[in-house]
């Protein structure tokens, strides 16, 4: 497997490209099984995440086309078959998001129970519940979701217990083609979910409240193809801001929005960090020190659970403590080992982890376990003294694109080190 070399201490200026966010990307890919007609999707990064939606897209018989700048992707045609293979889906847990456009499309679906980082359980049954609300009859049989429905799917009113993300997705796109009206209340507030609700509104869905907790959504007989491009990446955008805070130096990163990251903003802020909005997208600059503080994650607005790893990262050298407690994931913990193999500082408490800065970092070989604590052990490396080999970055390829050649153009020394080297 290839593997990520960082030497560290090197300052960072320049310019950075924020790519089209993968957690909404996935889902407009699924949404094409929603219309014969041809959907585009502009900004789409590449990634192996990206891949791996593509070939069960495929598996589906939507054609998947690259357009000729390899950022546009085009898909359409003719469901051939409704079955998502445990070959795929296991490699990406997004792949569920099939579940819903299959069952409202064809009136059946089988899906095999998905995959992914290990991170946590991160159980389907509110998919599964808030489809059963509008009609569909599920069981589990041997591993697979078998799901179908008499006729077509009806309105409903679903008031989701957590504002579950795949959950609102799976049944907006559900909804879209169901009869009738369907409320989906409490419904997560991503700005990844907003990207879809728009799109499916060109696509000829008639959505309201889109950005709010409270989705209404009038479903329709037939969907029609559309063209649409995908918002920058909220998580490649926080890590870059972490990278900018951690190495020192200033950055822009370009395409990047502000708003999608306050959250974040706030708590870099409060660290010694510096960001503005320029007219190409955010600036970061670490002022002097970096202080210890605080942070807890929490559904959209809140602070993301993406982020958790990368501000570990970075407190890991601030000075004095800093508590990091994680309400979503109840497995997100597994990079505290790396980190602490390089120097850092950190006990766990159940769901929360004290950090105690130290002056630096210590470069080591180190391992990744999923896709978020990879590239926090990247950002460490960043900061550390000596050389970090960073393992296992297949993960790290399933989010982010290029990130060595990003931070190397930035003046990082950092290489990927090829498998048959």
């Amino acid at each position: 497997m290839d593997r990520i070399l960082i030497r560290g201490g090197r300052p960072l200026s320049g310019a950075i490209a924020i790519g089209g966010a993968k957690n909404a990307a996935l889902p407009l890919m699924a949404a094409g099984l929603l219309t014969e007609e041809r959907l585009t999707l502009e900004n789409v990064p590449r990634l192996e995440d990206i891949r791996t939606m593509a070939s069960l897209l495929a598996q589906h018989g939507i054609a998947v086309e690259w357009g000729p700048e390899k950022k546009t992707l085009g898909l359409g045609g003719r469901i051939t078959s409704t079955e998502a293979p445990y070959d795929i889906v296991r490699k990406m847990r997004a792949s569920v998001l099939v579940l819903g456009p299959l069952l409202a499309r064809c009136g059946e679906a089988r899906v095999s129970l998905p995959g992914g980082c290990a991170i946590g359980t991160r159980p389907v049954d509110l998919h599964l519940k808030g489809l059963e609300q509008m009609g569909a009859v599920i069981r589990i049989e041997g591993g697979y979701i078998v799901a179908s429905v008499a006729g077509r799917l009806r309105g409903a009113e679903i008031v989701l217990p957590f504002p579950s993300v795949g959950a609102t997705e799976n049944l907006l796109m559900a909804a879209s083609l169901a009869e009738g009206q369907t409320i989906i209340a409490n419904a997560a507030r991503e700005p990844e979910i907003g990207d879809l609700a728009e799109c499916l509104a060109a696509m000829g869905a008639r959505v309201s409240g889109i950005g709010g907790d409270r989705l209404v959504i009038e479903g329709a007989t037939k969907l029609h193809g559309a063209c649409h491009a995908i918002i920058p990446d909220r998580i490649e955008t926080g890590t870059y801001l972490c990278a900018a805070a951690i190495a020192g130096g200033e950055i822009d990163l370009r395409g990047a929005r502000l708003g999608d990251v306050a959250a974040l903003a706030r708590a870099l802020d409060d660290a010694g960090v510096e960001i503005s909005e320029t007219a190409t997208g955010i600036l970061a600059r670490r002022r002097n020190g970096l202080a210890g503080v605080d942070v807890m994650t929490e559904p959209y607005p809140g602070f993301p659970t993406d982020m958790q790893a990368q501000f570990m990262a970075l407190m890991s050298v601030a000075e004095g403590a800093a508590m990091i407690t994680e309400t979503i994931f109840e497995n997100r913990f597994m990079h505290v080992p790396e980190l602490n193999r390089m120097g850092a500082r950190v006990n766990v408490h159940g769901a929360s982890a004290i950090v105690r800065g130290v002056p630096h970092l210590s470069g080591a070989p180190v391992m990744a376990t999923d896709l978020r604590a990879s590239v926090s052990l990247v950002l460490a490396g960043l900061a550390a003294r000596g050389e970090t080999v960073v393992s296992r970055v297949y993960h790290l390829d399933r989010g982010y694109e290029a990130v060595e050649a990003k931070l190397a153009a930035c003046g990082a020394d950092i290489e990927r080190i090829a498998e048959d080297r």
